[in-house]
C-alpha cells in the first residue's frame, strides 16, 4: 500500500512533463510555419557607410549612421574566431541551434548564485534575435528565438551563421560587426589584431556599453581577462600565449 503512495508523485510528475512536452510541440507546430523568411540572412546586404580615402589609401572620413566593414568568414583570423566562441558559444560547432549542455550549466550557475548571472543564448539564437526579434524579455519571444534558431540551422551552415554574427552584432560606438570594431577601437584591420585586442572585442557583445574600452577601460580589461581564461581552459591557446596577451598593453584609438 505504501509503495503505491510513493509512486503516485512520480507518476503525477511524469504525466505533467509529458503534457508539457505535448503542449510545447503543439505550439511549435502552429508557430513554425509563420516564422519570417530567411531571405534577410541569405541575401544579407547591410548598410555600408561612404568612405573617403587619400591617394595613399588612408581613410580620411566616413559618412553614415552605422559603422560597418563587411568581412568574409575566411578573412577572419583564427584567434578572433576562437575568442568569440570562448566568450559566447564554445559548443557552436557541436549543437544544432540550442545548446542543452549550456542551458543546464547556466541554470545550475544561476541557481547556486541566486540570480541570473549566466545566459544560455547561442550564437545562432543571437543571430535570430538581432535580425528578426525585439529585445523584450518574455517567454513568447524566447520561444520564437529558439524556433528561429532551429530554422536557421536547418537552412544555413555553421560558417554562414558565424559570418552573419560577426558582421551584424552591435559592439558599441555606432559600430556593427568585428571588422568595423577593429577600426573603431584600435584603428587597424581585423587581420592586424593581436590576441589581446581580439579578446577585448570578443568581450563586447555581452554588454557593449559596460565593457566599452573607450568609456570604461577597467571593466573592458576584466572582461578581456575572462575571455583569455576561457580560451586557455578550452585549450585554444597555450599558457605562454595567455600570459603574454594578459600582460600586453592595450592602446585604444
Amino acid at each position: 500500500m505504501s509503495n503505491r503512495w510513493w509512486t503516485f508523485p512520480a507518476v503525477l510528475a511524469l504525466s505533467a512533463a509529458l503534457a508539457g512536452i505535448i503542449l510545447v510541440a503543439f505550439a511549435a507546430a502552429i508557430i513554425y510555419p509563420s516564422l519570417p523568411s530567411l531571405e534577410l540572412l541569405t541575401d544579407y546586404q547591410p548598410k555600408i557607410p561612404l568612405r573617403v580615402y587619400s591617394a595613399e589609401g588612408k581613410l580620411i572620413a566616413e559618412f553614415g549612421e552605422e559603422r560597418r566593414a563587411l568581412v568574409k568568414i575566411g578573412d577572419v583570423p583564427q584567434p578572433m574566431i576562437q575568442a568569440i566562441l570562448a566568450a559566447e558559444d564554445e559548443r557552436f560547432y557541436q549543437h544544432s541551434g540550442v545548446d542543452y549542455v549550456g542551458v543546464a550549466r547556466a541554470a545550475l550557475s544561476n541557481f547556486v548564485s541566486g540570480g541570473v548571472r549566466q545566459g544560455a543564448s547561442t550564437i545562432t539564437m543571437q543571430v535570430a534575435r538581432n535580425f528578426f526579434l525585439s529585445k523584450e524579455r518574455t517567454l513568447a519571444r524566447k520561444f520564437n528565438e529558439v524556433l528561429l534558431a532551429f530554422k536557421i540551422e536547418s537552412n544555413l551552415d555553421k560558417d554562414q551563421i558565424l559570418e552573419l554574427y560577426i558582421n551584424q552584432i552591435y559592439l558599441g560606438q555606432r559600430t556593427y560587426g568585428f571588422g568595423a570594431a577593429a577600426q573603431t577601437y584600435f584603428g587597424k584591420p581585423l587581420a592586424a589584431l593581436t590576441l589581446a585586442e581580439s579578446a577585448v572585442l570578443a568581450g563586447l557583445p555581452k554588454a557593449p556599453s559596460r565593457y566599452n574600452p573607450i568609456a570604461n577601460f577597467k571593466r573592458a580589461k576584466m572582461r578581456q581577462q575572462y575571455v583569455l581564461r576561457r580560451m586557455r581552459e578550452l585549450q585554444m591557446i597555450s599558457e605562454e600565449e595567455y600570459g603574454a596577451a594578459d600582460q600586453q598593453a592595450i592602446t585604444v584609438k
